[in-house]
């Protein structure tokens, strides 16, 4: 079972660390064009976009439980229609991003404080890339029906191939066009569409077998949708808190000067790492765990969330030991202010933290979305959220920014302990 785990687990992890790779392109691509302004301009578009398409990461969720649940059941007429679901609920909504996009983009460069000349080259940034809206929430849905299906590995491809189509289209717009913010944003639509014909011909290719006779009421009647938008709005909501945390540690940061928000961007960095890895763990508790449910195997369910909380362990402890040796390093890789790097020090006891306090929200996130237990995660995060709030204010006026980073701690803490306490009072699965 730990070979079937880490196979799951090993290249959802490659997946993971390729998504910051878009991003990073496209600003090192406009970091070459002589301006600042394109710089920023990347910035806040793709920052809209991170937060537009976070929102709507359900999709992806809620479709790998129910596939999985349903290939655990050998019901391979359910498991193509949670497919078809999920594209066309991921369609619609695209859709409707697609006619609201200008009220959305209006609302949104309302809110963002920008020079006029990062804010002009923003939205042409955004009036190019809100067009890729149908092709990331289409592979939205394939990514979740695929780890599903037990295979992590396309995703992966998928993932790679989005990023070497990126980085030639890019380059080739902008280095050989000149075409400047338009070429670095229409590199990265034709990677994301890239990306779904991927997904679509892996599917063809290798599940085509699955296409079946079906009604469409089979796949959007009453009961079927009720179902999915049962999973899907509690994911969508407890999103929406996550989102509220980590907007409001940045924001307040911010307020503590240039300084204090550069050492908690830099600190960050490090807990964004570990959650790479440990996401990848939690995608392959998704796969199991529905797995196991669909098939009513109780025993091979336990057994399997032991052994998932058994690599949690190690893994956190390895973190805690290469951050305790190697971390101090690592910000000096990223930035060499030195008044950052000092002050960063005062709060890295906090970091070294994280990975025992943290790795047990990630691993429950994917049991509990595996078994489709969405409900119990939304009200977890409910508590979580009230706590880092209640605990910040408590503590600011005497603490500063460190009552930001206990706060942070307490929440990843809680999140964990709220999840298994509500799984083992809920009836067992079945």
């Amino acid at each position: 079972m730990n070979k079937k785990i880490l196979q799951l687990a090993i290249p959802s992890i490659v997946s993971n660390i390729t998504v910051p790779l878009l991003g990073l392109i496209d600003v090192a691509i406009v970091g070459h064009l002589g301006s600042a302004a394109y710089i920023g301009a990347i910035a806040v578009g793709g920052m809209l976009f991170n937060i537009i398409y976070w929102l709507f990461g359900f999709l992806r969720m809620g479709t790998s439980g129910m596939t999985s649940q349903a290939f655990g059941r050998r019901d391979l007429e359910e498991v193509t229609r949670v497919l078809l679901r999920a594209v066309a609920v991921g369609g619609f909504i695209a859709v409707c991003l697609l006619l609201l996009q200008y009220p959305i983009r209006a609302i949104a460069f309302h809110l963002i404080d920008a020079t006029p000349e990062v804010r002009q080259l923003a939205t042409v940034y955004f009036n190019i890339c809100v067009w890729g809206a149908p092709a990331v929430l289409g592979l939205y849905g394939f990514a979740g029906w695929f780890i599903g299906m037990q295979n992590s590995r396309f995703p992966m491809f998928i993932a790679i191939t989005q990023n070497v189509v990126n980085i030639v289209a890019s380059l080739a717009f902008v280095f050989l066009l000149d075409m400047k913010i338009t070429g670095v944003a229409l590199g990265t639509l034709i990677a994301q569409y890239a990306g779904l014909f991927m997904a679509l011909l892996l599917w063809l290719r290798y599940y085509g077998r699955l296409k079946i006779a079906f009604r469409w009421s089979e796949i959007v009647g009453r009961t079927a949708m009720r179902r999915f938008f049962e999973v899907n709005s509690d994911i969508f909501f407890r999103t929406l808190c996550l989102v509220a945390v980590t907007t409001f540690f940045t924001s307040t940061g911010a307020r503590q000067g240039d300084v204090v928000l550069a050492v908690n961007t830099l600190l960050m960095q490090l807990f964004t790492l570990f959650s790479y890895i440990m996401d990848g763990f939690a995608y392959a508790g998704e796969a199991m765990t529905g797995r196991y449910i669909g098939a009513q195997n109780q025993s091979g369910l336990q057994r399997m969330i032991r052994l998932l909380f058994r690599w949690g362990w190690g893994l956190s402890l390895a973190f805690t030991l290469l951050y305790m040796v190697g971390g101090q390093d690592f910000l000096g890789l990223l930035t060499n202010e030195t008044t950052v790097i000092e002050a960063a020090g005062t709060y890295y006891y906090w970091v070294l933290a994280i990975p025992l306090a943290g790795f047990a929200a990630f691993l429950w996130d994917g049991i509990l979305i595996g078994a489709t237990a969405t409900r119990l995660m939304l009200y977890s995060m409910l508590v979580a959220s009230g706590m880092f709030f209640l605990i910040y204010y408590l503590f600011y006026t005497s603490m500063g920014n460190h009552a930001l980073w206990m706060a942070f701690l307490i929440y990843l803490s809680m999140r964990g302990i709220m999840q298994w306490i509500l799984w083992h009072r809920k009836p067992r699965p079945s």
